[in-house]
This record gives C-alpha cells, sequence and structure tokens, in this order.
C-alpha cells in the first residue's frame, strides 16, 4: 500500500473553510477512487489551523489517478490560497 501524509498549516482566517472543503475531498476520494483506501483528515485540538491527512492507496498508480481527479483540482485550487504551509511525505505500509 501507498501512503501519503500531508501537513498543512493554514491562514487562521481559512481554517474552517478549509476543514470543510478537506473533508468533502476524502469523502469523494474514498467514495469515487478505486484505489483510494482511505483518507482520515485531522486538526490539531490545540491548533485549529494545523491539519494532517493519512492517505492510503493501493500503489502509486492510484495516487497520481486522485492527483488527476476533477474533484482533487477543484479542491487544490480552491484551497492554495489558504496556504501557510505544507509538508507531504510518501511511505510504503509494511503489510501484517
Amino acid at each position: 500500500m501507498y501512503v501519503v501524509i500531508v501537513d498543512f498549516a493554514i491562514k487562521r482566517e481559512h481554517a474552517v473553510a478549509f476543514a470543510k472543503a478537506v473533508s468533502e475531498n476524502a469523502r469523494t476520494s474514498t467514495g469515487k477512487e478505486p484505489a483510494c483506501r482511505q483518507f482520515d483528515v485531522c486538526v490539531s485540538p490545540d491548533d485549529p489551523c494545523s491539519f494532517f491527512l493519512y492517505e492510503v492507496y493501493d500503489d502509486r498508480a492510484g495516487f497520481e489517478a486522485h492527483l488527476a481527479s476533477g474533484h482533487y483540482k477543484t479542491f487544490d485550487q480552491l484551497v492554495q490560497p489558504w496556504v501557510a504551509d505544507k509538508k507531504v511525505r510518501f511511505l510504503q505500509r509494511i503489510e501484517d
């Protein structure tokens, strides 16, 4: 499994709108993308501007399909001005 971890720092005035948009993106990803197995959206209890995404795809091709999807492109364009910082990591999940 291909794992994507994203840490977002969102500008304070956009935190609520970002939470709504990223949650919708996650629901659409798991609902419409066959290779998207998990998409968790988390926010820090101490900082409402600090978000953490944990995404699991069948493989890198599944993640690339996510990036090419219309819903992701719409989301990305919408939130770009709201983002103060973004860090992305890619991992391979060790299966039991």
